[in-house]
């Protein structure tokens, strides 16, 4: 396969061992100890003939295993004939252990034998990026993890499919657009919604004219989260997590099972996703769904706003979960566009000169209606509609843009932060999207350097 890493077809057992640091520490002498030792890539005749060819399918490493990382990632992954996921990583060891079961019950379900055993399994993400047979990694960690691990599998060789929000801060995310681009690797945010059928006939009809000259955006997303919480009593820390693992570049807290994950589960929301040491909430969560479709229909995808202003409330300072409870933001575009970005509802509205498209996560509505079946021009613009995973891993073997790269990612993650940077500090933000800094506030580019880690101060 053309620009494709080799590695052997050969199968070498299971292996949940661990490195020295000495080895661990070192780049080329690591990784080519670690394709000695570690499983390598099933062959074919393992797996049933239906199976592309080893030399065809991309070796993949899953890097946490929550509720997102089993339920959705590593479920689409296990049924691509032409991936094969061959190593597994999380802090909770319960979870990994249930993310093995899966994956080998799974293949062993397209075996002759009915039986496969050979998926490894670690807590440290670097024995896992130290595999010279693995082509892929999915990053699918809570989000204060994501910038660290994907530019050290980026470094270690590996391309790399990120769960979003990809950032927390705007500084980081331009460093890692620029490790993707000097190094060469493919990137996709994992992101579905460019994949919904709505959301791709928006793009379609919206980049090809069909709305005329585009005035407003607006672009929604669900509000009423966190929830309000108590303060939060220390608890002992379940043996099953890796605790120091999990907090990482975070700064240290006193676990209790509200800040993390409930124990020996993977199906319910993780407290982290409402507390700003870890996460934005919904205005980086879902808005990097929401406003990523807006930015690709209007054509503003590797840019940004130049004027922010947001209104908006957090919980109350009692409160243990302390993400954004809902918010509106204003953008303005140097072309003249308004935008509008909301804790309500989950949509994007797009309006022109010519009328206004609407679009969900299931429909798809138009003033005039007839827009929806406007013909489009012999050259029209088109994109392909396949799923996230998809687009991914063909690109892995063609060596092409991802439909969403790590600049859009980092772009409209961007958008997202600089809503949350005029939410906590009020007024009207001068932007200049080129230098990626404020031009009318320091305490501002304060934030664009680092993640916004509690609300704001209460005014008296």
């Amino acid at each position: 396969m053309a620009g494709r890493r080799s590695f052997s077809p050969r199968f070498s057992g299971c292996y949940s061992g661990c490195f020295s640091r000495r080895r661990l520490l070192g780049t080329t002498a690591a990784t080519a100890a670690a394709a000695t030792v570690l499983p390598q890539l099933a062959p074919a005749a393992a797996l049933g003939r239906e199976r592309t060819a080893p030399s065809n399918r991309v070796a993949v490493g899953m890097i946490g295993l929550g509720r997102q990382g089993i339920r959705v990632n590593l479920a689409q992954l296990l049924e691509m004939d032409d991936v094969q996921v061959v190593a597994l990583c999380d802090v909770d060891s319960w979870r990994l252990e249930q993310a093995r079961l899966k994956t080998e019950a799974a293949y062993a379900e397209k075996t002759r034998s009915g039986v496969y055993k050979g998926c490894a399994t670690c807590v440290d993400y670097r024995l896992l990026l130290a595999r010279a047979d693995i082509d892929a990694v999915m990053i699918s960690t809570p989000d204060h993890w994501h910038v660290p691990m994907a530019i050290a599998a980026m470094e270690a060789g590996k391309d790399v499919s990120l769960e979003k929000p990809i950032t927390r801060s705007i500084a980081e995310g331009r460093r890692l657009s620029e490790v993707c681009r000097r190094l060469g690797r493919v990137f996709r945010v994992d992101s579905e919604f460019r994949s919904l059928r709505s959301f791709h006939q928006a793009a379609t009809l919206v980049r090809n004219g069909v709305l005329g000259e585009i005035k407003h955006v607006v672009t929604g997303v669900p509000g009423g989260d966190p929830p309000l919480l108590k303060p939060q009593p220390e608890m002992p820390v379940p043996p099953e997590l890796d605790y120091r693992r999990w907090l990482g570049p975070a700064a240290h807290a006193p676990y209790t099972e509200a800040r993390v994950h409930k124990p020996k589960d993977y199906n319910s929301r993780p407290g982290w996703m409402c507390l700003l040491d870890y996460c934005d909430g919904k205005i980086t969560n879902w808005g990097s769904h929401l406003n990523d479709v807006g930015m690709w229909c209007v054509d503003l995808e590797r840019t940004g706003p130049v004027e922010i202003e947001a209104t908006g409330k957090y919980p109350p300072k009692e409160s243990f979960w302390n993400c954004p409870l809902e918010f509106e933001v204003q953008y303005r575009f140097a072309n003249g566009l308004q935008w509008r970005y909301v804790s309500q509802g989950t949509f994007v509205k797009i309006e022109g000169t010519q009328g206004w498209i609407y679009a969900d996560m299931q429909t798809i509505k138009a003033e005039p209606a007839s827009l929806l079946t406007a013909k489009l021009p012999a050259d029209a613009v088109q994109f392909p509609f396949k799923s996230d995973k998809r687009d991914f891993i063909d690109c892995v073997k063609t060596r092409q843009e991802t439909l969403e790269p790590a600049e859009v990612g980092h772009r409209v993650t961007s958008m997202c932060l600089l809503g949350h940077i005029a939410l906590q500090l009020g007024g009207c933000l001068r932007w200049d999207p080129q230098k990626e800094r404020f031009l009318n506030s320091e305490l501002a580019n304060w934030f664009v350097d680092r993640p916004i880690c509690s609300p704001p101060v209460e005014k008296s």
